[in-house]
């Protein structure tokens, strides 16, 4: 007799929509028979890893027998010396997505709530519906805000009772790139109660540049012991494929993290290659500069289009596509050999976000855009 397991799972799981990922270059190929693809989906580095990095994981290949160091010693102290921060306020994941459910274990049931922003990262449903936790979702930005899509703090702090457990704030925002100021987001910690832990997700505060006014949470560790501020070496590290992030909070909530955290969820290779590249701050640097100049050059083809964008503080780009279907561009960018990102499913049917790449990267891009939008 067959058993209907879909019965048997957790009522959230049920209802679950899994989290959609940039289309892999593999995929295209096995799809459309090319060769020549062009990657712009998915926020990564386009100058790749560290060298720095990339020679530290292969020395730690020799050990792969072993396992790894469960605590991430050397990459914490690393850590705790760049940040400034005790080691103690430490919680290694596999990538940030990892403690963003870190979070969500800890704090939430089926009897609490978490709140987050409309257009904001999927992740945070997830983790909260997977939990059996209620979702609270704020309405977003207007389209004719300054920061359109973005987070509309007072509305998320309308949401607050005493139900709730969790909020998530990403800044910058994915996939709007949009960000919240220094003065708001202070002011709006300063009026969530203490026994709301607030998730600050910092995942692009590498490509933030000064005259943003973008904050560095970190900064505020010391007088929010209910923050968390998550990060990673996916983005600007040039390490997603290693999957290694962070997260820096009061020591007390660190210690709850790194309890439900699973065993060695960080591997020796991930370890030794953050380690390494967090020293490198040439190719840091580097990854900067060549997201400043990508960014101008992807902007000033959508100026030359007719098409707008959102602000942001990223190192991608969210396009207006004005009456067309991001889903139908997407579609035909992939025919040649572009992957993009179609964000339908953040609730922006309209608009295309697009990672931004290295000079012939976007050059490709631009090329294949102009071809799909000819009259």
């Amino acid at each position: 007799m067959s058993c209907d397991y879909f019965a048997l799972a957790a009522p959230g799981v049920r209802t679950l929509q899994p989290y959609q990922p940039g289309k892999p270059e593999s995929e295209l190929r096995r799809e459309y028979g090319l060769s020549d693809i062009v990657k712009l989906a998915s926020n990564e580095n386009p100058l790749g890893p560290s060298p720095k990095g990339l020679a530290a994981a292969r020395d730690a290949l020799s050990d792969i027998a072993r396992y790894p160091d469960g605590n991430g010693f050397n990459l914490k102290v690393a850590l705790s010396q760049r940040l400034n921060v005790p080691m103690a306020a430490l919680t290694l994941g596999n990538g940030s997505n990892d403690v963003l459910e870190l979070v969500a274990r800890a704090f939430l049931t089926t009897e609490y709530e978490a709140i987050f922003s409309e257009h904001a990262f999927a992740v945070y449903p997830i983790v909260t519906q997977a939990i059996g936790a209620t979702a609270r979702v704020a309405k977003a930005n207007p389209p004719d805000h300054a920061m359109p899509y973005g987070h509309d703090l007072a509305a998320m702090r309308a949401l607050v009772n005493d139900r709730t457990r969790v909020v998530f704030v990403a800044n910058p925002n994915n996939p709007t790139g949009t960000w919240l100021k220094t003065s708001e987001l202070e002011a709006f910690l300063t009026a969530i109660p203490k026994q709301v832990i607030v998730v600050i997700d910092e995942a692009y505060f590498e490509y933030v540049e000064p005259e943003l006014d973008c904050p560095d949470a970190l900064h505020w560790l010391g007088h929010f012991p209910n923050l968390v501020v998550t990060r990673t070496f996916s983005k600007a590290y040039g390490l997603a494929g290693l999957r290694v992030g962070y997260a820096v909070s009061d020591p007390q909530v660190a210690d709850l993290l790194n309890r439900v955290r699973e065993p060695f969820n960080v591997n020796s290779l991930a370890l030794a290659a953050a380690t390494a590249a967090l020293g490198d701050l040439d190719h840091l640097e580097r990854g900067k500069a060549a997201n400043r100049a990508g960014m101008r050059q992807l902007q000033e083809t959508c100026r030359q289009f007719g098409l707008t964008w959102l602000p942001s503080a990223g190192n991608f780009l969210c396009v207006d596509l004005g009456h067309r279907a991001g889903r139908d561009v997407f579609v035909e960018l992939l025919k040649r050999g572009v992957i993009a990102r179609p964000v339908d499913n953040y609730g922006l049917p309209h608009h295309l976000r697009i990672s931004i790449g290295v000079e012939a990267e976007n050059a490709r891009l631009i090329d294949a855009l102009a071809d799909v939008l000819k009259p």
